[in-house]
């Protein structure tokens, strides 16, 4: 499948998902007046959600620039912040997420950071959620269990599905860690065999950047593991990073005028909602994320609310990300010709 086939195949799935959200929102029969719905928002509570966009990618730039400055990288917060907008904006159009992450370490070695110590700050970040978001939606759920049983019922099977599959990364992260050579030989082979079906050229090259990139990142992550503190600080950051993602729910329900349900029972569904979802192999999880607020949330947000609710939540967990992914991407370009034309000499 060509890279141009797999962009058009990925935008489709995003203009499907927004169809999707729209139908939805505008179509319930119990809401008559949707833009009237719209124009009655409590724009407290909208401050609110946009609050929770500008924490959450605030502080996920926040666990990069940690790390780096630690290295003794000269990187600023907003070089930084530009990463992560331009990670969730590639997690968006990319099946199952896959092109984040390298584009943050390609962007990152733009910006002066070595591939390996790029991978690094990326892999931490990714490390961090990962165990927060599973710790986060663990201790929620088993608080509030009566409640989650209440709102899901038969389906609860998918939470633990999806709590067992982003946990998963975890112990094969640590492996990375401490059975290095165990990942070196998988490397190898798998190099071997790219080489057999031609679809590298250069075997004995690709192997040593695979190697130097082990290396670095191995020797980085041991050197982590002995400071405890910069481990804190990165759990820190992905904890008020997500809780502001996933505490969205939180100032949406509240923006329509709900009430009766407790903020940390929203929380709990939307930790639920999150694991069980992220897996999902499409760009953006679309149509696991829209059709499992409706039925996480289809209780919870009454009098025909759920629709534009849903439309709300995922313009603010979503759709900007794209929106201002964009932006960002063009930025880095046009920050990239000032830094080469500043090289050049007079």
């Amino acid at each position: 499948m060509t890279s141009k086939l797999k962009k058009f195949l990925s935008f489709l799935f995003i203009a499907a998902s927004v169809t999707a959200v729209l139908f939805i929102a505008f179509s319930n029969a119990e809401l008559k007046d949707a833009w009237g719905t719209i124009a009655q928002l409590d724009m407290l509570w909208v401050a609110g959600i946009f609050g929770c966009w500008v924490v959450c990618t605030f502080f996920d730039g926040m666990n990069y620039w940690c790390y780096l400055r630690r290295e003794k990288f000269k990187i600023s917060i907003g070089r930084t912040i530009n990463v992560a907008l331009i990670g969730y904006y590639y997690s968006n159009i990319t099946p199952s997420a896959a092109g984040g992450q390298p584009m943050q370490v390609n962007s990152l070695r733009k910006a002066g950071i070595p591939v390996g110590y790029g991978t690094m700050a990326v892999t931490i970040r990714f490390f961090a959620n990962q165990f927060i978001i599973c710790m986060m939606s663990l201790v929620l759920f088993l608080f509030n269990r009566s409640f989650a049983y209440e709102q899901l019922g038969g389906v609860i099977w998918v939470v633990r599905v999806g709590w067992l599959i982003n946990f998963s990364v975890i112990p094969l992260i640590m492996l990375a860690t401490w059975k290095r050579n165990w990942i070196q030989k998988f490397a190898i082979w798998l190099i071997s065999l790219m080489y057999r079906i031609h679809l590298i050229r250069k075997k004995e090259a690709c192997i040593e950047k695979v190697t130097e990139v082990l290396d670095t990142y191995n020797k980085a992550m041991h050197d982590l593991l002995k400071r405890p503190g910069q481990i804190t600080i990165q759990f820190l950051c992905s904890f008020i990073s997500l809780l502001a993602m996933t505490g969205t729910v939180i100032f949406v329900y509240h923006a329509f005028g709900q009430h009766g349900t407790h903020w940390y029972q929203l929380l709990t569904l939307s930790c639920m909602l999150y694991v069980s979802a992220s897996y999902t192999p499409l760009p953006g999880a679309s149509g696991a994320q829209e059709g499992g607020f409706v039925l996480y949330f289809g209780k919870i947000f009454l009098n025909g609310t759920i629709g534009m609710a849903l439309l709300t939540w995922r313009f603010f967990t979503f759709y900007i990300f794209l929106i201002v992914g964009v932006g960002m991407v063009l930025l880095e370009k046009i920050i990239l010709r000032r830094e080469k034309r500043k090289r050049r000499p007079a």
